[in-house]
């Protein structure tokens, strides 16, 4: 178990970690040049490694050596960014910058950019199924949680119901069930994948998962407040693009008041639900907050 562990350094360790893990898994491989450097122009593009770290500190609560969670931490890390480079397609957000710099279709073109997506999606699968630190259990059991996280029943289902309700006002439920499959199921996916290779209880993973469906919760609800107050600097986008493109968000419904007194809720009932998997004096409760403070 982590205990009193300086939260940034915890961060930085795991994003050097991941960075060079991720030059591991692309090192001669024989991939077509033009989409190879499409994959890795969104994959190098920064961000915290959010996910991956989230993985990487439940797997931590029960044991400390992470050589068996890096393959499903790095593939979470490439479903991520594969949904973020057809999030920005002009079909979808038409972004024009992600984290900074030009978004992957204005660099390459829009096919490359698909493509760059698709292939992502589809290595993170063989990277998982390749592992020799994992048995093939292990490897079912992660391929399904990822398939689901990722597929029809999360995060692209997520995503159909944003579009839809564009142009439209969600109550609070609604809302809540867009960015519980958008954003909460790959959350969802790194606690529960960190806690199942660190040998947690069935009981624990329960409470883990009810953590996780929290912390989507509150990173959504920052994300809004953030495309309101957040600097544009920071974040490495427009300010105000959800208004822009009409989208249902917590602000809309319940102004800026109310969806900070909402994210706080979310905030204390994810904190509960840590404590009863007894989890609460891990880096997830540092987490929880870094989660719902964050500037970008």
């Amino acid at each position: 178990m982590i205990v009193d562990v300086n939260l940034n350094e915890y961060i930085n360790n795991k994003q050097t970690l991941v960075e060079k893990e991720l030059k591991t898994y692309f090192h001669n491989q024989e991939i077509p040049h033009e989409l190879k450097e499409s994959m890795l122009y969104s994959l190098q593009a920064g961000g915290k490694r959010l996910r991956p770290v989230l993985l990487f500190a439940s797997y931590q609560i029960f044991k400390q050596d992470i050589n068996p969670a890096i393959s499903s931490a790095i593939a979470l890390e490439m479903i991520h960014t594969y949904s973020l480079i057809h999030d920005d397609l002009p079909a979808m957000d038409d972004d024009t910058y992600r984290r900074g710099q030009l978004t992957n279709h204005k660099v390459f073109n829009e096919a490359v950019a698909i493509l760059a997506g698709d292939a992502l999606l589809t290595y993170s699968f063989e990277l998982i199924t390749n592992d020799p630190l994992l048995t093939e259990k292990q490897k079912v059991q992660i391929v399904q949680l990822l398939a689901q996280a990722s597929g029809p029943k999360g995060m692209v289902g997520g995503q159909i119901l944003d579009l839809e309700a564009e142009n439209k006002s969600l109550e609070l439920e609604g809302l809540e069930q867009v960015h519980t499959l958008k954003t909460g199921e790959l959350l969802k996916f790194a606690i529960s994948t960190g806690a199942l290779l660190g040998g947690a209880t069935k009981e624990q993973i329960s409470e883990l998962e009810t953590f996780a469906y929290y912390l989507g919760l509150i990173f959504q609800v920052q994300d809004d407040i953030l495309d309101i107050t957040g600097d544009e600097k920071k974040i490495g986008k427009a300010v105000g693009s959800d208004e822009d493109n009409e989208k249902s968000t917590y602000p809309k419904l319940l102004v800026l008041d109310g969806t900070i007194n909402n994210k706080n809720e979310y905030v204390q009932l994810a904190k509960k639900a840590l404590k009863k998997a007894q989890a609460d004096t891990s880096i997830l409760m540092a987490l929880t907050d870094y989660f719902s403070q964050r500037d970008h």
